[in-house]
């Protein structure tokens, strides 16, 4: 032999090599799971190269696979790692383009059990707007919803983190992604939403010792970042409006709003100025109406409830602020009437093929029922009054009822009749133009 003998095999270096793949503690090999992540991604682009419209199938073997990632990543190890590994992103990604609910679903419970593990949704949640997203995505899969929700509920800084975010933010997407998921929370649970709400009108042991404060309150963060996305992204505003009109769903929003001096008094008077100096304008085309509903119907709803638990010294029960918002809803039902009745017949046809704007409908519902309830108590106003219908068809009556009180009774009966019966007329004609387009 020319040579020395070959040295015996290096267990102990096999040992080390195994080790090195395994996931912390455990016996996962990180190979193993970042071949079966590679066949994921496969997975997804393949689906994406085949019909746009039809649901894929997975296959079972990639199913057995996935949802050995599904029961791991409970353990911390394999979920740092994979925390570590960015598999977020990826889980989200495939999500986003996936056509497989089979898919989808486990792609979710795998992230699902990740944050269960160790991550605080709090600070998810702060974290920036990806991550924001990643969790109305999450919240929004009716599979997993439930438990996303407990957990939710189960950690109560949830609600402290978005009401901080919504007041102190200056971030617009982050704004309306949180927004979207308050939302969504608000709309999946309404006990969810009770307890936020009750729990934003009492003050918090700590805080009360410390410094007295009261806790940040859903109702006042919703109107701050309302106000903040006011000019910059009316999507963002008409989600968060949506989110108010939620709460005075339920008896403990409307008792918080309805509190003197409290936020029902500031929201009424943001939402005033955005129905009247934003929206449907003289000046505007009648199909802007089409365009501006979604606000309009959210933004109404929710003055009406206002209107409805006022008292009688509130701001809203003044004319100065009831005129201007009685002339905005009169020119949404003119501006309808004017839209509607200008198609053609072949036009008329075709919408009947079409579904029922149901957002439009709910539109005119509400204004005519907010308008009905204004002019029962119009009668009451004692103030100098003038209204002023669209600039080519403008009707404008004035009266003061505090100066000819005591000079002529007669005249004021006159002129407060003749107020109530312009405006009941109109009312009258638009529920019988409703109802005939109904039946034609």
């Amino acid at each position: 032999m020319d040579r020395n003998p070959s040295p015996p095999p290096d267990r102990e270096g096999e040992q080390g090599g195994e080790e090195v793949d395994a996931i912390g503690e455990t016996v996962y090999s990180k190979h193993w799971l970042f071949s079966t992540f590679t066949r994921l991604i496969q997975i997804v682009s393949e689906q994406n190269m085949g019909d746009s419209d039809a649901q894929m199938q997975l296959p079972e073997e990639d199913e057995d696979e996935l949802c050995k990632i599904w029961d791991m990543a409970m353990d911390k190890d394999v979920a740092g790692f994979l925390q570590e590994f960015k598999a977020a992103d990826i889980l989200l990604g495939v999500i986003t383009k996936s056509r497989c609910p089979r898919l989808t679903e486990i792609c979710v419970g795998i992230l699902g059990n990740i944050t269960a593990v160790f991550v605080d949704i709090s600070l998810v949640i702060g974290a920036n707007v990806f991550l924001s997203r990643l969790l109305l995505t999450c919240v929004s899969q009716s599979d997993v919803s439930s438990l996303w929700l407990e957990r939710v509920r189960q950690q109560t800084s949830v609600c402290s983190s978005l009401c901080f975010i919504m007041c102190s933010s200056t971030n617009m997407d982050l704004l309306v992604k949180v927004g979207e998921l308050v939302d969504k929370l608000f709309d999946l649970d309404e006990e969810l939403m009770k307890t936020w709400v009750t729990a934003g009108s009492q003050p918090s042991d700590e805080e009360e010792e410390e410094e007295g404060e009261r806790r940040l309150d859903v109702a006042s963060s919703l109107l701050e970042a309302a106000k903040q996305l006011r000019s910059e992204s009316p999507e963002g505003l008409e989600v968060y409006l949506h989110a108010l009109q939620l709460l005075t769903t339920i008896h403990h929003g409307i008792q918080t709003l309805a509190v003197a001096g409290g936020t029902g008094q500031a929201l009424w008077t943001f939402l005033c100025e955005v129905v009247c100096e934003d929206l449907c304008q003289p000046d505007d085309p009648p199909f802007v109406l089409q365009e501006q509903k979604g606000l309009l119907v959210h933004a109404l709803a929710v003055l009406s409830v206002l209107y409805a638990c006022q008292n009688q010294e509130a701001e809203h029960s003044e004319a100065d602020t009831l005129l201007p918002l009685v002339g905005s809803m009169l020119r949404v039902l003119q501006y309808h009437r004017e839209v509607s009745s200008g198609h053609g017949q072949k036009e008329k046809e075709e919408e009947e093929e079409e579904k029922v704007d149901e957002q439009l409908q709910a539109l005119i519902q509400t204004t005519v029922e907010f308008l009905s309830d204004i002019i029962t108590d119009l009668t009451k106003v004692t103030q100098p009054l003038e209204l002023s219908i669209k600039k080519k068809k403008t009707v404008t009556v004035s009266y003061d009822v505090t100066s000819s009180l005591n000079q002529n009774k007669f005249m004021t009966f006159f002129y407060i009749f003749y107020i109530y019966m312009y405006i009941y007329c109109m009312f009258i004609t638009y529920i019988y133009f409703i109802h005939l387009n109904f039946f034609i």
